[in-house]
């Protein structure tokens, strides 16, 4: 290509550049297709500048089909790896887009939004969780954040885990800053909300509270223990039963099933799948995905089970309740659940944070995770034993709710309405490796 088209070329992406960066740093127009003329102008425009540049060509012995090939792509800004989605500052942070090294002016463009924190903030009841955010979204971790609440005073991040929790406030609108941070634009102050009451509603940002278990010492938190082992007697089944319209039989598995053939189980006559989604860790009380939940989730569905999902509970109040069913709701939603999403509400092995709640409270969590479930559309239920119905919940306030009995007898003996039974723990499925989980559900779904 001769150095006339060069020339012109570069002139013409340098234009288009200056003006990409012009528009970003006034920010008041967030496309730059709002400041270009209309699509159909442009088209109008761009053949005559390329005949100029295919006449050119022609009088200096080039090839038409240069000239129009390349002056197309200038005009179309045909390289992909420039832009990325509607951020028209990708191109900065492109290594071989510029020659020579970026001016000042440039650089803070490039790390305008990397300073930037800003606030999301929740409350359930008479309380207010504070989370301290980076541009990317993520929680900004190792800091001792402090924040001031106007006429309450100020709260310091001591675990430095960028979340601060305020308890015992009065409903109303209160102002939050955040001190000045070294190395951070510090956000402006915001007013937010305190709830009266329990407002059994999803958290829509209950994302930044979850952890997987690279995050924590699994060892110590996840530490469920079935109940119904020790109500047990010899005449429990542990072979898949035939029942016929009485029922559809299924089983429940989590990570401690491992790797699962779900064609084969299938196949084995299994019709559903009730998946742990995650856990409340014993000890810290973190909110835990299940390791295996989303492989789980896409085996059985892609095998054409149905599923529903449970969540170990260590909720020690309605709040907790809530986060918990709030982060069952978030893993669900990629999913198609028919089944329901309930809450586990078995001890931890005598140490667990949890396992000391009395009647009154381990009922009103019950309750706020169901509630909270069923608000976002889907069937709330309660799983637990024998045992644990008849002396560690008020059942008669938990009825209209979805009951999963665990119960390892040939026949249950629990006096009480249920609507899935769990008959043995030491169930045997093709596809599974070990024992798992067998129930039987009298609802269709």
């Amino acid at each position: 290509m001769d150095s006339r088209i060069k020339r012109r070329a570069i002139l013409i992406s340098i234009g288009m550049i200056l003006l990409v960066v012009a528009v970003t740093a006034l920010g008041n127009i967030p496309r730059l297709k709002r400041m270009l003329p209309d699509q159909e102008e442009t088209q109008e425009e761009i053949p005559s500048e390329i005949d100029s540049l295919v006449e050119e060509t022609a009088e200096e012995g080039g090839t038409e089909d240069d000239a129009e090939n390349f002056a197309r792509e200038g005009f179309a800004g045909s390289d992909p790896s420039l832009q990325t989605g509607d951020d028209l500052r990708a191109f900065l942070r492109d290594d071989t887009f510029f020659d020579k090294e970026l001016t000042s002016y440039e650089k803070k463009l490039l790390e305008a939004n990397e300073k930037s924190l800003y606030f999301v903030t929740t409350s359930v009841e008479q309380d207010l969780r504070i989370q301290v955010l980076d541009a990317s979204g993520a929680v900004v971790t190792g800091i001792p954040f402090v924040i001031h609440l106007k006429d309450q005073g100020s709260y310091r991040d001591q675990d430095k885990d960028g979340i601060i929790y305020i308890g015992n406030l009065s409903a109303g609108d209160y102002e939050v800053s955040l001190e000045e941070v070294a190395d951070y634009d510090t956000p402006k102050p915001t007013v937010v909300s305190v709830k009266d009451r329990v407002s059994y509603t999803a958290i829509p940002d209950i994302t930044l509270l979850m952890k997987t278990e690279a995050d924590i010492v699994a060892e110590e938190e996840d530490t469920e223990q079935k109940d119904a082992l020790e109500d047990a007697d010899d005449t429990e089944i542990v072979d898949i039963r035939d029942l016929g319209e009485e029922g559809q039989t299924g089983i429940d598995v989590s990570k401690w099933n491992g790797d699962i053939d779900w064609d084969r189980v299938r196949n084995a006559g299994i019709t559903y799948a009730i998946i742990r989604c995650g856990y409340r860790g014993s000890s810290t009380g973190a909110l835990v995905e299940d390791p295996y939940f989303r492989q789980n989730m896409q085996g059985a569905l892609n095998a054409g089970l149905k599923v529903g999902v449970y969540f170990f509970t260590q909720a020690t109040n309605e709040v907790e309740a809530v986060e918990e069913a709030s982060m069952a709701i978030a893993l669900c939603r990629d999913y198609k659940v028919t089944y329901p999403v309930f809450i586990d509400t078995e001890g931890a092995g005598g140490n667990g944070r949890a396992d000391g709640l009395d009647l009154e409270t381990r009922t009103k969590v019950c309750k706020a995770f169901c509630q909270t479930v069923e608000d976002a559309g889907y069937a709330g239920g309660i799983y637990g034993s024998r045992n644990w119905f008849r002396t560690r919940l008020r059942m008669d306030e938990l009825e209209e709710h979805i009951i999963w009995l665990a119960e390892y007898r040939e026949n249950p003996v629990y006096a009480g309405n249920y609507h899935f039974w769990q008959y043995t723990s030491s169930g045997s499925v093709d596809g599974i490796e070990g024992r798992v989980d067998l129930d039987i559900s009298y609802l269709a779904y």
